[in-house]
């Protein structure tokens, strides 16, 4: 396995890793890039014309990770050539689907299955449901299947996405690759950092995404309390303070980020869904904790499989980025120390981040975390 990064900035590409890489022997391009670009240059036909017989998935950002730096307007790439390991990649439309879960379903009955080592899915992140997607992208994750990814990010406006697979982005789509193989050894692991604070209470009104009621009082007045003076700075301030969601069906805990707040209704709309009759406390940010936790997430990764990584796609929240500002290059930084600086690091900041909560587990959607994603080709 070879892997070569490339990152466009300052209008001018820059080559990383200088392997003279053959570009008609690559396989599969992944570039994570700031909105702007992909609406106004002709970045897939760039690339195509670079790697004329690679698979080329795009995906706009909250912001780009290169190396141990962090980007905002820029394209970060990773072109690379697998050995012996093939790859398979659809997409699909949330339009084709009756609903996020369905349509993600009906990208799964596109790939075989059989010697399916890994998946990795990159999805719009404003018109697709990431917990319903993630429910579907179940159906394949087993102990020798681990998936993978997360949704596309638009900077802080929280507006529209896009992604595209062999093609100019767009809204709506669903891309994924399937990685086949036995050389291929994909390990995971993920961070988050936050600290809960109060009682637990449970959600007793709520529909998909929005919450409505906890314990039967308004959300949005219980949540204001919890928060004091900082309730002033809402929405913006609604990034510092996540939610703890205990699943009612599964006893998992995941966080829930807000995207936005509906003062009339009383209501919070949040990135994942929070289930009627859930478990629920608040959090709030604890900015050392949040640094090592992405050290976490690369000591899990490398737990699963010793061989240091060939290549570590690392997805983030976008939220741990706008809290974190100045430091938030501190977070590639450690997960740089733990690969010994010997890995390839790229990713971007997302809308939401999928990977599971153990180790050969199903995955799940989190929000406010860290999640890595590691390849290793044995020769």
């Amino acid at each position: 396995m070879i892997v070569e990064r490339y990152l466009y900035h300052s209008g001018k590409w820059a080559g990383k890793d200088n392997q003279a890489l053959d570009p008609d022997s690559v396989q599969l391009i992944l570039a994570f890039s700031a909105k702007e670009h992909l609406l106004k240059d002709d970045c897939y036909g760039d690339l195509r014309k670079m790697f004329p017989n690679a698979e080329i998935v795009l995906c706009s950002t909250a912001g780009e990770i290169f190396d141990t730096e962090v980007y905002d307007n820029s394209i970060a790439v990773v072109a690379i050539r697998f050995s012996t390991t093939l790859i398979k990649t659809r997409s699909i439309t949330i339009t084709e689907g009756e609903s996020s879960y369905d349509a993600g379903l009906r990208l799964l009955e596109s790939f075989p299955k059989e010697d399916l080592t890994a998946f990795l899915v990159l999805s719009d992140g404003s018109k697709v449901n990431g917990s319903e997607l993630t429910k579907a992208l179940n159906h394949i994750a087993t102990k020798n299947v681990s998936v993978t990814g997360g949704l596309a990010g638009d900077g802080n406006r929280f507006k529209d996405t896009l992604v595209g697979l062999n093609e100019q982005p767009r809204e709506g789509v669903i891309a994924g690759i399937g990685f086949y193989g036995p050389d291929l050894k994909v390990s995971h692991g993920f961070g988050g950092g936050f600290e809960t604070f109060g009682l637990e209470k449970k959600v007793t009104g709520s529909k998909a995404n929005i919450l409505y009621e906890i314990d039967g009082k308004n959300a949005l007045e219980l949540y204001k309390k919890y928060l004091g003076p900082e309730a002033e700075l809402l929405p913006g301030a609604a990034l510092l303070f996540p939610l703890s969601v205990t699943l009612p069906e599964t006893g998992e805990q995941v966080v829930r980020t807000i995207l936005s707040i509906d003062q009339e209704e009383g209501s919070m709309t949040f990135a994942g869904d929070i289930p009627l009759g859930a478990n629920v406390r608040f959090m709030r940010a604890n900015f050392d904790k949040i640094i090592f936790s992405a050290g976490s997430a690369a000591r899990q990764a490398l737990a699963m499989h010793k061989e240091v990584p060939q290549l570590a796609l690392l997805i983030s929240c976008v939220g741990r980025k706008l809290i974190l500002k100045d430091r938030t290059e501190e977070g590639p930084e450690a997960i740089n120390d733990v690969f010994g600086g010997k890995t390839p690091i790229i990713g971007f900041y997302s809308y939401g981040e999928i990977a599971p909560l153990l180790q050969h587990g199903p995955c799940s959607l989190h929000n406010q975390t860290m999640t890595i994603t590691t390849f290793y080709e044995a020769e």
